[in-house]
């Protein structure tokens, strides 16, 4: 096992949520190609430098690719929070907004809105019960 590898714990929270082929469960490697996966992202590599241990890199490539679009890892995501919540385990620290990473056009500071956009806006405002300060 390699230094950054999911755990045995790890890997039976993961298990569970990965979908089962037509032709049966998991394939034994299914370990290794989910660890070559997170290992490709977490270095920033190119599939075709994920190293062998994980198998053939367009193997991982394409599990990848047909786990993302069938929506494996949102789920896995979801399973993993809603595990973490039944432990009481969830808390603000799950939640980061780094803000040296939000970049805004100089005139983005002020937006200037008038006449009837204005009107509307403060009326649709007014019918959602949303407090609407005059600025004017």
């Amino acid at each position: 096992m390699a230094r950054f590898d999911v755990t045995d714990a790890e890997w039976a929270l993961i298990e569970p949520c990965l979908p089962v082929a037509a032709t049966g469960p998991l394939p034994r490697r299914a370990r290794d190609q989910f660890n070559g996966i997170l290992w490709r992202f977490r270095t920033g590599s190119g599939w075709r430098d994920v190293p062998e241990r994980y198998g053939p890199w367009s193997t991982l490539y394409s599990r990848f690719n047909n786990w993302a679009k069938a929506g494996v890892f949102q789920d896995l995501m979801d399973a993993l929070i809603a595990e973490a919540a039944s432990r009481g385990q969830v808390g603000l620290q799950l939640v980061s907004v780094d803000s040296t990473i939000v970049w805004a056009h100089q005139e983005s500071a002020g937006l200037a809105i008038v006449g009837e956009t204005l009107d509307a806006l403060e009326q649709a405002l007014t019918e959602e019960g949303v407090p609407v300060r005059n600025v004017s």
